[in-house]
């Protein structure tokens, strides 16, 4: 097999010729910019760049020569963006390490060695506070209640740092301009390698309520203020059907995997009841996720953090099929009752290894303990994508990651 077709197997619940591995597909599935810088020294690469696609969450795009390295199967399409050297530029983040921001992203550095994000209009966007390594969001559009129409929806969602400051290393003039782009930059990237395509469509519903009106206001108005709940979410469902049409159109035909975003839960549980999450989220998910499979060949793909066992069947029914990044360290999460439970329905892409407890403060040995066993559950039968679960952080060691994937080849 390919890693296209490796891929697909998996998510068809066919057991690859080889156990199918992701790094860096999506922001929430690769790795900081302060641990890739790390790899790069320790496996001696000199020419490699430490590109900060993902600004917010301070995560780099791995160079070709490390995903030819680990043989990484799948790739974010947004790379079609981030190739042209003169799209970024020298950057030196607090820690003292030299890395490349995109060439429109230009912070503010402040005595105290902070970092603030403001838009074009002055409004602060965001701060990466001393000794932080992402940055926090300062803007909550809502915070003071809902408006009476949401005719301004788009304006206020563009004062959201998860939107404004995107990730592509590349701005353009029009919505016609990028998609016509991405479409021809995609049709070259599937002719020159074998690699299973992914894109990212966001179509986030609980989050983006508390980006807006922010999360503990959101959460108290998932109790008591629903009906306005409604009337936010069926604007950001209209607006985000909008997006699907034109990726749809632009690359459906083309790419393999299309990634929501919405996390559900904690370490304890969902942040709502099944029954609140059916009223208010599932029928909209659905319409969704329906959208993408009448009109184009991508699986849908959920990310979610926490523990969200208590979901998944209505997320099953809601229509998605891959589920990210299978957070095995909360309740009920893990993987051999989801193996058992799930298996036949969905496809694990995570849950490799645990990036709490084991690859950051693990010996190397015990990194390969933890990845050989999650392997071992979760890959018999297809339904599997190696991932960590969720990005790897600054704190991880070198030899750790290096440890991971001696691990992960004893089963390639």
């Amino acid at each position: 097999m390919n890693s296209r077709e490796r891929i697909l197997a998996a998510i068809h619940h066919q057991e690859p010729d080889r156990l199918p591995v992701d790094l860096g597909a999506t922001p929430s599935s690769g790795i900081s910019a302060i641990a890739y810088h790390a790899l790069l020294q320790h496996l001696g690469i000199q020419d490699g760049q430490t590109r900060v696609y993902d600004v917010v969450q301070q995560v780099a795009q791995p160079d070709e020569a490390v995903l030819a390295r680990y043989r990484i199967d799948v790739v974010d399409v947004i790379r079609v963006f981030n190739e042209r050297d003169e799209d970024w530029y020298d950057f030196s983040l607090p820690q003292g390490m030299t890395v490349q921001y995109p060439a429109w992203f230009k912070p503010v550095r402040l005595p105290d060695g902070s970092l603030e994000a403001f838009d074009a209009e002055g409004t602060r966007l965001g701060v990466m506070p001393p000794g932080a390594t992402f940055f926090d969001q300062t803007c909550f559009p809502y915070l003071d209640g809902y408006p009476e129409d949401f005719g301004n929806l788009g304006y206020w969602m563009g004062k959201v740092h998860w939107s404004a400051l995107g990730k592509s290393a590349r701005k353009f003039s029009t919505e016609q301009e990028y998609w016509a782009e991405l479409r021809q930059g995609v049709l070259e990237m599937r002719q020159r390698s074998q690699r299973a395509l992914l894109i990212g469509a966001g179509c986030n519903l609980f989050e983006w309520g508390t980006f807006l009106r922010r999360m503990d206001h959101f959460l108290m108005d998932l109790a008591d203020d629903q009906a306005n709940v409604e009337r936010l979410l069926d604007a950001l469902v209209e607006k985000h059907l909008h997006t699907l049409e034109m990726v749809c159109q632009a690359v459906g035909d083309v790419a393999d995997i299309v990634r929501f975003g919405d996390d559900l839960g904690t370490d304890q549980g969902p942040f709502m009841s099944p029954a609140t999450y059916r009223k208010l989220f599932k029928p909209r998910h659905k319409l969704m996720v329906d959208y993408v499979k009448a009109h184009s060949q991508m699986r849908p793909y959920l990310h979610s953090c926490g523990s969200i066992y208590k979901l998944l069947p209505d997320l099953i029914e809601a229509g998605f099929e891959i589920i990210n990044p299978v957070q095995t360290s909360a309740r009920d999460m893990q993987p051999e009752g989801l193996k058992r439970e799930f298996g036949d329905s969905l496809t694990f892409w995570g849950a490799g290894v645990d990036t709490r407890r084991i690859l950051n403060r693990g010996t190397p040995q015990q990194v390969k303990e933890d990845v050989r066993r999650n392997i071992e559950i979760l890959s018999p039968g297809g339904g599997f994508v190696f991932n960590t679960v969720h990005n790897i952080l600054p704190d991880v060691p070198p030899e750790n990651i290096a440890a991971m994937f001696e691990a992960i080849d004893e089963y390639r």
